[in-house]
């Protein structure tokens, strides 16, 4: 019932009443929401939503700027086959050797009648020395030869040219003779089912050429008869270097693996008089 004026309002019927001014409605800005132990609540994104390209709710690998190349001690499949071949990674633990390891192989190619290189090497073939050693010997063949020649021409008091040829064909003969002799037999062993590895063989045929380095450097002597000599006894020390090295292992090969051991050591030889023929002998 109204009654007086605008500003009382009273409510009859046992119900409460209300005087005075209208209260205020409490903003609604501010705005107090409780969750209770109960609430069923979703994270956005689910957790278990599958990416289009990878699973998780994170971006895919091949976003970021990894490439998604695996990291270190992932799971991650890493390329094989041949494809592998063409990496340097898969070329890094042949070069994995310190000074000591390259010095006792030397040493032990050095004394060709152990035979004991190839079990020493089975577990840990490298081609840092066989590279150094061809390198040694490209430089070593050129320079020496160039020395020696200068001196002959000088002495008979002949004019000298320098024969950049030298260089371009020890590289050649060296480099050449390490990578397709041992690509050779490893096919040929394969063929008469006594398999090799190939890096062990690239190691082998490597030092097994060291020894021409002090030859090289000895043939400065004058003496024709010594320089035969010193490539005959270079050239006798490789050969049984390798041939002994190799003969244990192609004795499975059956009854031919004579016949493998003298090709091996003969071809040997071979290149010991081509060095001595073309580079241990000075003409004027």
């Amino acid at each position: 019932m109204m009654s007086g004026g605008v500003g009382k309002y009273t409510h009859i019927d046992n119900q409460p009443q209300v005087s005075g001014s209208v209260p205020a409605v409490p903003d609604p800005g501010h705005v107090t929401v409780q969750f209770t132990a109960d609430s069923n609540l979703q994270t956005f994104p689910p957790s278990g939503s599958q990416g289009k390209i990878s699973g998780g709710s994170h971006p895919p690998r091949d976003a970021d700027d990894t490439f998604s190349k695996p990291i270190s001690g992932s799971d991650e499949p890493q390329q094989g086959g041949w494809f592998r071949t063409f990496t340097i990674a898969a070329y890094k633990p042949y070069f994995d050797v310190d000074t000591t390891d390259v010095l006792e192989r030397i040493k032990d190619s050095l004394f060709p009648f152990r035979g004991t290189f190839t079990e020493k090497t089975a577990n840990n073939p490298d081609l840092y020395g066989p590279f150094w050693i061809c390198t040694t010997l490209i430089f070593v063949a050129a320079s020496i030869g160039t020395f020696v020649t200068y001196i002959a021409h000088k002495l008979q008091k002949k004019e000298w040219n320098y024969d950049i040829n030298l260089v371009t064909w020890s590289a050649g003969v060296f480099y050449g003779y390490v990578l397709l002799v041992p690509l050779a037999l490893y096919v040929i062993l394969k063929y008469f089912s006594a398999p090799s590895g190939l890096i062990q063989l690239f190691c082998l045929y490597g030092y097994s050429l060291f020894v021409f380095i002090p030859a090289l450097c000895l043939s400065v002597v004058p003496l024709e008869i010594f320089r035969w000599v010193i490539a005959g006894v270079a050239g006798f020390m490789s050969a049984t270097f390798v041939a002994l090295n190799l003969r244990a292992h192609i004795m499975s090969a059956g009854e031919r693996w004579f016949l493998i051991v003298a090709g091996i050591f003969l071809l040997q030889l071979a290149l010991s008089v081509v060095l001595k023929l073309y580079l241990f002998t000075v003409t004027v």
